[in-house]
């Protein structure tokens, strides 16, 4: 018996989302008196051993340049033989496009009972009880899994990293993968800046800062923050953004330590991709507008005059430090 927990990694690094997973999986294994082992397929650089420093006792690696690029239906098969060889009882995911992609077929194949979107640890009192968010963060619902086999895909940014001392034993999984079904022919990543989906601060801007030539003011502040940017769907749509930054519930949902929303009036459709964010301060004009109901800290004010008496205010603490 064991937890296993799926390693999500991207060109041979370990994501955050998933050390985040690792330490979940590790703090489930002590609840339930097994260990926590890891699985992580194709080439990694990073040092495996150390992800002991998580909990993590033993890691199981599948060395094979073909699993660099994701294909779920490969993946699933390799887990599933990966979690009846080693005996896994429970199975931990990141919630993050790859888990998503994943589990669900891993829980078919496996017969397992899956809960997506876990936001906390399982309750053993009465049976096996997972946390999770529904209704787009909105509300949370506690679903039992009574299966033998059980799967559980963490939110990101949900469950705190958590390390200690200690080394995990690295060890290869024997195991022939299928041919991918799906050829990868082109990737195009974008460089230099920080994943939306692991970022723990997000600035955002909406129309209230009236064009693209004005986006330096939400550029600047991400940059002394150490923070990725973000923007509301109207932006992305006319072009002042790229796509790929725009959150909501068309968009991509965040779960950051802090979102700044600028000159975004807080439609219900972005409050969706944004709600899970810990702390949410906004800054707009408007007194009336929606996003102050759900703002942790909010700031009544023009964004051209706010934001740089911010910026300022976070370059004298940096100098100060």
């Amino acid at each position: 018996m064991s937890v296993l927990i799926f390693l999500d990694q991207s060109e041979g690094h370990i994501k955050k989302s998933s050390f985040e997973a690792a330490s979940y999986g590790a703090k489930v294994a002590e609840l339930t008196n097994t260990t926590a082992e890891a699985i992580v397929l194709g080439t990694v650089s990073d040092d495996l051993a150390s992800l002991g420093r998580y909990g993590i006792k033993k890691v199981h690696t599948v060395k094979n340049d073909a699993l660099n690029q994701v294909d779920a239906q490969v993946f699933t098969k390799i887990l599933a033989e990966a979690a009846n060889t080693l005996g896994a009882t429970v199975i931990v995911f990141s919630n993050n496009f790859n888990g998503k992609a994943i589990a669900p077929r891993l829980s078919v194949r496996l017969k397992a009972g899956l809960v997506s979107g876990a936001v906390a640890l399982p309750e053993l009192g009465n049976g096996f009880t997972v946390k999770k968010n529904v209704f787009s963060g909105k509300a949370f619902a506690h679903v039992a899994i009574n299966t033998d086999k059980k799967i559980i895909a963490l939110n990101p940014n949900s469950y705190g990293i958590i390390t200690t001392d200690g080394s995990a034993e690295v060890v290869e999984f024997a195991v022939s993968p299928d041919a991918a079904k799906v050829q990868v022919t082109a990737t195009n990543k974008v460089v230099g800046e920080i994943p939306l989906s692991e970022a723990e601060i997000v600035v955002s801007g909406g129309r209230g800062l009236k064009g693209p030539e004005n986006w330096g003011m939400i550029t600047d502040l991400a940059k002394l923050l150490g923070a990725a940017t973000a923007c509301s769907r109207p932006v992305a749509d006319v072009h002042w953004r790229p796509h790929h930054e725009h959150v909501g519930q068309t968009g991509l949902a965040i779960a950051p330590n802090l979102y700044i929303a600028v000159g975004i009036s807080g439609a219900i459709q972005h409050l969706a991709g944004v709600n899970r964010s810990k702390v949410i301060v906004v800054i707009n004009k408007d007194p009336e507008a929606p996003f102050f109901k759900a703002a942790d800290y909010g700031i009544v004010g023009d964004a051209f005059e706010v934001m740089p008496k911010i910026i300022e205010a976070v370059k004298k603490l940096r100098q100060a430090s």
